[in-house]
């Protein structure tokens, strides 16, 4: 293990910067390097500076997008954090989330209010110097912190992200911060080569910006040659032996064993000053098991609004990859469309997951999946709306036939589901839910409960609507039970059916804090159903 006296020496910093195209793995790279750096015996922390002038990402199209992660205090980002966990096995926070609009605001709001003393405010110094300030304070508890600034280097509303990345090295030393570019490499079939040009002139506009990246990542379509490289570093002034390939392979988390493998081990070691081996065994028990073809094969119907698009529901779909790995199965993910579900979908799949979502669109498909669930003991996962849904199929069973959700226009006889009473007049807005880490407590003896091992849990939110407990009657005539309540048993937060193989469902996310080194016990209990 890394000597205790590590913890006296101030953070060092990893940046990470993208070329030539946006999507080419910087959040995934900049993971694995965080992996390898945990596994090594660091404390390691991780954030993202993205240049959208949103605020957050709360109101990001998930088509677009992917999901919006949620923090366990209650911030909305971009699903890259999810990633971050994913890999680092641990929790990020506000902080580890900055958006350019956010920053304006701050400045703004600062300047109104006679913060800047009549001073002219600018990018640079006092946008840069704020960016800075959101790194320093992130990385604060932390032996070392890494930074992924979004889109590519040279887009306008990046620049000052690159320059505040550069001044940073001014104040706490350009030997506490190391710089990694990430670039694209693409195969050009009719001439069957690599080009290096796109690459080349994307190191050229970083060093324009008064940054020498320490390494650099050719992202390629398959294995390159090491003279690929080589040729890259001679045009860019960069050392061979820091231009490093990472082909594409099958699965992310295969990633940082690629990274291990390029080289950029010993130039870890050199910026922290320890040779020590990072201890990858989990990592490496995890890719077995997820890399052997099992005997048995479990079909999970993943029924969503956004079908195909597994970005959309990453968190989902990986809690039930890493599930199945464990429970030493093999996983197919039938995608079924919400809108057009039917009977026949749901019994060709061994289970059935509902995630979280908003609006009408897909609703009565998710609340017939619920109902087929409940009539022929389907394994049943549901999630945020998911649970809402099971809630208004209940009802329905239980004699409220136009049961439904308030956010779908049900009048108050049928409101099932209904606005929270903080969140009235706000229901079009961002930023206003029920956002973060909440408590429950589950019934004691209930499946619930059992799948946890304990009584009171923490789980994480994002929504706006709650079970209507008035309704509580029809809903266990129905076919369910409340299975956990908020501490003060105001809000429903589990329901199961008793006596099912398995239907739990959960106002919660709890996708959110599921791990492929630590999978969340809803999702393990789930696919353990399927066996």
């Amino acid at each position: 293990m890394v000597k205790n006296k590590k913890a006296e020496k101030k953070c060092k910093y990893i940046f990470v910067t993208g070329g030539v195209l946006s999507g080419v793995g910087k959040g995934i790279t900049a993971a694995s390097i965080g992996a390898i750096l945990k596994a090594k015996g660091y404390k390691v922390s991780i954030q993202k500076c993205d240049p959208y002038l949103n605020v957050d990402a709360g109101l990001l199209n998930p088509v677009e997008h992917g999901e919006c992660f949620v923090t366990h205090d209650g911030k909305e980002t971009d699903l890259d954090l999810g990633h971050y966990e994913r890999f680092l096995d641990f929790e990020t926070n506000k902080y580890s989330s900055v958006l350019s609009g956010a920053l304006y605001r701050e400045l703004i709001e600062k300047e109104r209010n006679g913060g800047f003393h009549g001073k002219t405010v600018q990018m640079i110094p006092h946008f840069t110097d704020l960016v800075q300030e959101k790194i320093a304070m992130a990385g604060q508890s932390s032996d070392i912190h890494i930074v992924e600034i979004g889109g590519t280097v040279g887009d306008y509303e990046g620049l000052s992200f690159i320059e505040a990345i550069r001044l940073f090295a001014n104040h706490v030393g350009r030997e506490n911060c190391l710089y990694v570019h990430v670039v694209y490499v693409p195969w050009i079939n009719t001439s069957k080569e690599l080009k290096t040009k796109p690459a080349q002139n994307a190191l050229k506009d970083l060093r324009g910006f008064g940054i020498i990246p320490d390494v650099v990542v050719c992202r390629t379509e398959k294995p390159a040659p090491r003279s690929m490289c080589e040729k890259i570093a001679g045009f860019s002034g960069i050392p061979s032996e820091a231009v490093l390939n990472l082909p594409d392979i099958d699965s992310v988390y295969d990633v940082p064993f690629n990274v291990l493998k390029s080289g950029v081990l010993e130039i870890l070691n050199k910026f922290v000053g320890d040779d020590t081996e990072p201890d990858m065994s989990r990592w490496q028990e995890f890719s077995r098991l997820r890399g052997k073809q099992w005997a048995k094969t479990v079909k999970v119907g993943l029924v969503a609004k956004y079908v195909g698009n597994e970005d959309a529901y990453i968190c989902v779909t990986e809690a039930l990859k890493a599930a199945a790995a464990w429970n030493k199965v093999n996983l197919e993910i039938e995608w079924i469309n919400a809108e057009e579900a039917t009977d026949k979908d749901f019994a060709a799949v061994d289970g059935l997951v509902v995630p979280g979502g908003f609006g009408a669109r897909g609703a009565e498909g998710k609340i017939r999946a619920a109902t087929y669930a409940l009539e022929h003991d389907k394994p049943y996962l549901g999630l945020c709306l998911g649970m809402q849904m099971a809630c208004v199929a209940a009802a329905r069973r239980g004699g409220i036939k136009a049961a439904n959700s308030e956010e779908f226009g049900a009048g108050e006889e049928n409101n099932v589901i209904y606005i929270m009473e903080g969140q009235k007049g706000k229901e079009e807005t961002g930023g206003t839910m029920r956002l973060g880490d909440c408590a429950a407590k589950l019934a004691k003896g209930s499946r619930t409960a059992k799948v946890y091992g304990v009584e009171k849990v923490m789980e994480r939110h994002r929504h706006r609507y709650e079970v209507n407990q008035k309704f509580l009657p029809e809903i266990e005539k129905g076919g369910l039970v409340v299975s956990g309540t908020s501490p003060d048993g105001e809000l429903v937060e589990f329901v199961e059916a008793p006596g099912a193989r398995f239907f739990v469902a959960t106002q919660a996310h709890p996708e959110l804090k599921s791990r492929p080194l630590n999978v969340h016990p809803l999702f393990l209990e789930f696919v353990k159903s399927l066996k």
